[in-house]
């Protein structure tokens, strides 16, 4: 297949999107709207044979401090054919263009996932003082093809990001967590969850806990429970004008693209988050809680109700987004993964973000300037 590569407008984008099982939420068009900060471009891949539209790809351009160049990033997309035996023809001309429109170097996100482990491997590892990272114990299933791809990434002279270990910040998450839901029942999903969780579960319920969804007038009532999140665990918290044009961004794209949850007692908001959703995977994106109520496990109830309305939308994977891969229980980030193994579902490993360097003298000058931040 020769293929051509050419800007697109936003509805083209979009319609490919929409013609897909699923992509990132980074990747759809109103993703440029909510990184405000960052110019953006919608990129397209054309079959020459018929005109066919077969790939499609959001950058960012973030301005270098003092220069006109520009960092391109593609947050976990672009959305190609990334087993495609030409993977070259494919980026070629991607890297060319970003260089013409004045990107010194090019960072991407292939969604290619390498590895999953079931959460009784993991819980297995947990419990064995000699493992110390996910990475220690045997996957339960790996994808060849991808280690495939890592090595013609490589050969074309892209290089492995540098993954700050727990993944988190801009950067996103090399390692995840999800629960399938495609030809499973509901019943399934819940009967895989731990017992703690299923007790929690039936705590909340019997304490009168109930789960409702929120609208854009309730953002303020979730950037609260937000704040108190960012002070108990040490990050520094998005503004409420960033939730704000988010809900804006892409709700107006996709009605359905955004959802608000809170998980109530006695009329008081105990936790909250929000649930993006693109085709048929709906991601867990942020979580809030306050320092109250924990008793009543709140957060347990408003997972077990953000999955069954995922269900109900016809969704083949709940995706928890983020863990880091550490197992070792002094970890700050290892309570994260142990709640999320409590689904039952499993941790899945990207092949991580890939950096191209089109300037090297500008992309070193970018890693100092970044490791200094």
């Amino acid at each position: 297949m020769s293929l051509t590569l050419r800007t697109i407008s936003r509805e083209q984008h979009l319609a490919y999107i929409q013609s897909l099982p699923s992509a990132s939420h980074m990747q759809v068009p109103a993703w440029a709207d909510v990184k405000a900060e960052w110019r953006s471009e919608s990129l397209g891949w054309f079959d020459e044979k018929n005109g066919e539209m077969v790939g499609a790809g959001l950058v960012l351009y973030r301005q270098l401090p003092k220069i006109k160049r520009y960092l391109a990033y593609l947050p976990e997309g672009p959305v190609i054919n990334w087993y495609a035996p030409n993977l070259e023809e494919w980026l070629r001309p991607m890297l060319a263009h970003l260089k013409q429109q004045g990107a010194f170097s090019v960072k991407m996100g292939p969604p290619v996932i390498i590895r999953r482990w079931e959460a009784p491997s993991i819980k297995k590892g947990i419990q064995d003082p000699d493992v110390k990272r996910l990475r220690d114990i045997e996957a339960d299933f790996i994808e060849p093809r991808a280690f495939e791809v890592a090595d013609k990434l490589r050969r074309m002279g892209w290089q492995q990001g540098e993954d700050g270990g727990a993944g988190f910040g801009d950067v996103q998450p090399r390692y995840v967590y999800q629960v399938p839901l495609a030809n499973r029942s509901l019943e399934e999903v819940h009967k895989n969850f731990n017992q703690l969780w299923r007790r929690n579960i039936k705590k909340a319920e019997k304490a009168g806990v109930e789960v409702v969804q929120g609208g854009y007038q309730d953002l303020a009532e979730w950037q609260r429970l937000y704040e108190i999140t960012a002070e108990r665990d040490h990050f520094r918290p998005r503004p409420l004008s960033y939730f704000q044009r988010m809900w804006t961004a892409l709700n107006s794209e996709d009605p359905n693209r955004m959802r608000l949850y809170f998980a109530r007692h006695n009329g008081v908001n105990l936790s909250a988050a929000t649930m993006l959703v693109v085709g048929g995977h709906v991601w867990y994106s942020y979580g809030a809680s306050d320092n109250i109520g924990r008793e009543v496990r709140p957060s347990n109830a408003m997972q077990w109700r953000m999955l069954r309305d995922s269900y109900a939308l016809g969704a083949t994977v709940y995706d928890l987004r983020g863990i880091s891969d550490s197992l070792d229980e002094t970890d700050h980030l290892f309570g994260l993964i142990q709640f999320k193994v409590g689904t039952g579902g499993q941790a899945a490993e990207y092949l991580g973000e890939w950096d191209f360097p089109l300037n090297k003298l500008l992309h070193k000058a970018l890693d100092i300037y970044m490791s200094r931040r």
